[in-house]
């Protein structure tokens, strides 16, 4: 069975374009579960209420309520869920933002708009070959 058969994957932005950019691709390689929030808060929420492990968060940095950056710091000190796979998602290249968020303990980061190829690129780089 492929990897992304098996993995659930949490698209956390406050653009709905975004998100539906991420589940079309995702869908295409044949991830097995994907599920959306608005903001951090929204995520966090899903998070710790979803009943199986979810295996990679794709969130944006700049998003009301909470942000990236302090979804992936809530993320890193709740112990169940701190080794949870975390790639951020930013409009822009800011080398503070990307410093600050691999302190973190970021997994990886992708410029937007990215395109599914990109996309892809950084999952693979961070949870291995989806085929």
């Amino acid at each position: 069975m492929p990897l992304a058969n098996t993995l659930t994957i949490l698209v956390v932005d406050d653009q709905q374009t975004i998100r539906s950019l991420a589940r079309m691709a995702l869908e295409q390689w044949g991830v097995g579960e994907i599920l959306e929030a608005a903001d951090g808060e929204e995520a966090l929420k899903v998070i710790l209420t979803h009943k199986t492990p979810i295996h990679l968060i794709i969130s944006d940095y700049n998003m009301p309520n909470m942000n990236g950056l302090s979804l992936l710091r809530a993320v890193r000190a709740h112990g169940p869920i701190s080794k949870t796979a975390f790639i951020m998602l930013t409009g822009r290249a800011d080398k503070q933002m990307v410093l600050s968020a691999v302190e973190h303990g970021v997994n990886n980061y992708l410029v937007k708009p990215f395109t599914p190829e990109s996309l892809r690129e950084k999952i693979e780089a961070v949870i291995g070959a989806l085929k």
